[in-house]
């Protein structure tokens, strides 16, 4: 039940309008590719109000987000020399306030950043946040937020929360530093111009020899809705990844792209899994701090082995590492070179198969504590799956996304249906989870993986 609204004036250190990042650029051609379902780039979010706060105390804090962080005080316009970042030094956002009623005010908070991301921003004239504060009794319980994903990404995200903890706790925070204003600047340097050449250049290596299209049969004749995202909770997924990582000495990560790249392959009727891994791109330790967008796609091939998992695993990580290491790029330079490649082969390869893990750590803290050796298999008859969104068109064939759930491996898939069913969907995710639980126990060879991706689900 809406309690009304308030109104949260903030007056930052410095004003500005700069060329965008190349985080920002990405997102820039993301959201104007997408029409009416860039929504889909719309970032929930929720913070929990810790301890018995009022009203104003809850709002101060949030003041000090805004002040301190320009990208939260910026609106994105195009000129006629190119899209740029306009930072506000002063304005006001208006904040709803929503009584919870008998609901719990984190219950009523996350449906309400849900119900704020289904719309669109107008990047022009808006903030890039949206904010509501969840009410129990007039006491705060929750803020929900949807963000633009041209302002923040989810690493920028976990930061703020920190931030939040701590203001709550009526810390004093540390200067803010990077901002993207100075990111831009830093883009536009000689060195930083050579590293984006040298991850285009990469990319053209791949792209002159890739396959034109993901799959290798023809569309057919899509459901209703075409795009869908189907979702899996699985604790014998996170649990698994989490003993083979240690056993073969590589990243949670690396196990599940080593998974969604191998069913990918499989269902795509090829021996190469071709994907673009999204990529936090924050091991500057100027951007570690920084609140804004810094993500970028880098371009993974993987071969798979004619072995076993195992190996698929190894390499997986070593194809990993190489396509993060060109992810710097500016994305304007590089899709100039895929239209030039398109050019020359007929049209541009279609890359429209992705992995992206939204987890700001490696594992999964939460999770129940298993004895070494313990039989994993006994969890999966608790793995959930479900249809949980569906959007006009998101122009993605296969999108893996692995949530920033603690207690539970989150893994979704968004597929377009002309080419891959939601029962197919389901049965790649349960083969992911069946791949994992299994080699913990023995070898699972890389003939047998077709079986479990094509069976039924």
């Amino acid at each position: 039940m809406s309690a009304g609204t308030a109104r949260v004036p903030f007056h930052g250190a410095r004003d500005g309008e700069a060329a965008l990042t190349w985080g920002q650029r990405l997102m820039w051609r993301a959201v104007h590719l997408m029409g009416d379902s860039q929504t889909f780039l719309n970032c929930p979010w929720v913070l929990a109000v810790y301890g018995r706060r009022d009203l104003t105390t809850v709002l101060a804090a949030l003041r000090v987000l805004l002040e301190r962080h320009e990208s939260l005080r910026t609106t994105f316009t195009a000129t006629p020399d190119g899209p740029v970042q306009r930072v506000t030094r002063d304005g006001e956002l208006t904040v709803h306030l929503v009584e919870a009623g008998p609901e719990r005010g984190l219950q009523v908070a996350e449906r309400l950043a849900a119900e704020m991301s289904r719309t669109a921003f107008a990047h022009g004239e808006d903030l890039p946040l949206r904010c509501a504060v969840v009410l129990k009794g007039g006491r705060p319980m929750a803020l929900a937020f949807c963000f633009s994903h041209l302002a923040v990404d989810y690493q920028a995200l976990s930061l703020l929360a920190e931030e939040w903890r701590a203001l709550l706790k009526g810390e004093d925070l540390p200067p803010a530093g990077w901002q993207p204003m100075d990111q831009a600047a830093l883009e536009r340097e000689e060195s930083w111009q050579a590293r984006s050449g040298r991850s285009i250049e990469h990319w053209r290596s791949v792209l002159e020899e890739v396959p034109l299209d993901v799959f290798d049969h023809a569309p057919r004749e899509p459901e209703d809705p075409r795009f869908i995202e189907v979702g899996m909770e699985s604790v014998a997924l996170a649990a698994a990844a989490e003993r083979l990582a240690e056993r073969w000495t590589v990243s949670t990560t690396s196990i599940l792209i080593a998974s969604c790249a191998t069913v990918l392959a499989v269902v795509s009727g090829r021996p190469r899994a071709v994907m673009q891994l999204v990529h936090s791109n924050r091991r500057d330790a100027r951007t570690r701090t920084m609140v804004g967008t810094v993500g970028q796609d880098g371009l993974l091939v993987l071969d798979l082995p004619a072995t076993d998992f195992a190996a698929a695993c190894r390499d997986a990580h070593r194809a990993a590492l190489q396509a993060y290491r060109n992810a710097h790029y500016d994305p304007f330079a590089m899709q100039s070179m895929r239209e030039e490649i398109g050019r020359r082969r007929g049209r541009e390869p279609d890359l429209d198969a992705f992995f992206n893990d939204r987890r700001g750590i490696g594992d999964w803290p939460s999770l129940p504590r298993f004895a070494p050796g313990q039989d994993l298999s006994v969890l999966t008859g608790k793995t959930r799956t479900y249809v949980t969104n569906a959007w006009p068109g998101v122009r993605f064939k296969a999108f893996f996304t692995v949530g920033t759930a603690t207690d539970t491996g989150q893994l979704s898939l968004i597929i377009d249906t002309a080419y891959l069913t939601r029962d197919t969907a389901t049965t790649l995710l349960l083969a992911i989870e069946t791949i994992l639980v299994r080699s913990l126990t023995e070898e699972v060879p890389m003939a047998e993986i077709p079986r479990l991706c094509l069976q039924p689900s």
